[in-house]
């Protein structure tokens, strides 16, 4: 009842066909998700008629908020604070460059305020940033 000649061979290759099925959709799935984990401070900057800042490196961004809340890039800082942290980030770098992003609606004076602890900081160099006028 067995036929003499017919021995099936095991195949010895590899099918790649599920496996790029399963990272097109494993990419697909990053494609989607990830614009939606980007995060930011929303912050109302005033609008400007200025050119871009170049920078060699990359700056510290200080956001001041509408509630006068300061943040070093997304992180919480206190006014009281603000010297020490940016002596102690700025320690080794060459070029001493900050940002400041501040809401349209924050007193002038606080920022000042800001400013003047940015300057007794060491910072040589402080940017503000604004949205171009349309």
């Amino acid at each position: 009842m067995g036929h003499i000649g017919d021995q099936k061979k095991f195949m010895s290759e590899i099918n790649v066909t599920p496996l790029v099925d399963v990272m097109l959709v494993l990419l697909i799935i990053f494609m989607v998700t990830t614009p939606m984990l980007m995060q930011g401070v929303d912050v109302n900057l005033p609008k400007t008629d200025a050119r871009p800042i170049k920078t060699k490196e990359d700056p510290l961004i200080i956001t001041i908020q509408k509630d006068q809340k300061i943040l070093f890039e997304d992180h919480e800082m206190p006014m009281e604070g603000l010297e020490t942290k940016i002596s102690k980030i700025f320690e080794n770098r060459r070029d001493k460059e900050v940002l400041l992003r501040a809401d349209r609606d924050v007193s002038y004076g606080f920022v000042m305020q800001v400013i003047a602890r940015v300057k007794a900081a060491g910072i040589d160099k402080l940017g503000m940033v604004t949205e171009p006028l349309e």
